[in-house]
């Protein structure tokens, strides 16, 4: 018989459908060898698949995956998947338990949104050559480059970041895991893009992890500690954000697009 594994597709990062960033979310009852994941992920084609176990009540283990590589941190595939666990599994407990990559990781419901509480990842100076990074964007200068896990590029304005049209070739070639590109917004505190083509990403509708970085950066900057952010992809996405001493806390809403089982034949897990 086939093994069959509930299936859901959310928007997650929106509060209406076709909106936000689509994430998979797949429930196991038990491992499943890593090819069978990344398998799966490439067959959903989306930014990424959340893989969600059950470890103890309230407490589960997440993975991420993209079409091409697994990933060390996701955020908006894990509002995704603590928003199936409350909504579709009834765990309604005020905070989710994460072990992930990254550590132990967290989801609290908060004012009717989930949000999730993940590492500060500050901006030290970045080690890629500063010219490499702004000929990839098509920029002939920039306010700030630093480095966490992704390089962060600052601008002076929205319209700005919104007219970028990179080389996504020349950015795969940087030693960088993505580049994040920002500056101050219009109807919100800081607005972004996300760049990513060697993790199969040309360009991530909404990105939660990225505000790891973010987030601290725009908060020192800015002299306040919540903020709220926008990302200007053309599905677009909402953030708020709260950076507490080593943690920032990103909350957004979900919307459930697809609910299904993936069949798994024999010899496929």
């Amino acid at each position: 018989m086939p093994e069959t594994l509930p299936l859901f597709q959310i928007d997650a990062f929106s509060s209406r459908l076709f909106a936000g960033n689509p994430a998979a979310v797949v429930l196991l009852e038990r491992p499943l060898a890593d090819g069978t994941l990344q398998a799966i992920a490439a067959e959903n084609n989306l930014s990424e698949t959340a893989y969600v176990e059950t470890l103890a009540p309230g407490r589960y283990r997440i993975r991420w995956f993209t079409p091409t590589v697994e990933v060390d941190l996701c955020g908006h595939a894990t509002l995704a998947a603590a928003w199936v666990l409350r909504h579709e599994c009834g765990d309604t407990s005020s905070t989710l338990q994460f072990d992930s990559a990254s550590g132990p990781l967290a989801v609290h419901a908060a004012d009717n949104r989930l949000a999730l509480d993940f590492p500060v990842r500050p901006a030290q100076p970045c080690p890629l050559p500063q010219a490499q990074v702004l000929d990839a964007l098509g920029l002939p200068a920039a306010d700030f480059i630093g480095q966490a896990r992704d390089t962060l590029v600052v601008l002076g304005d929205a319209d700005a970041v919104m007219a970028l049209t990179p080389d996504m070739d020349a950015i795969r070639q940087l030693d960088t895991f993505a580049i994040t590109v920002t500056a101050p917004g219009t109807d919100c505190d800081f607005v972004s893009r996300f760049f990513a083509p060697a993790q199969g990403l040309n360009e991530d509708p909404v990105t939660g992890s990225a505000h790891c970085t973010l987030a601290p950066y725009w908060a020192q900057r800015l002299g306040r500690t919540s903020l709220s952010a926008r990302q200007l992809s053309t599905r677009g996405g909402e953030l708020h954000c709260t950076v507490r001493e080593d943690r920032v806390h990103i909350a957004g809403d979900c919307r459930c697009f697809l609910r299904g089982h993936i069949s798994l034949q024999d010899g496929q897990s």
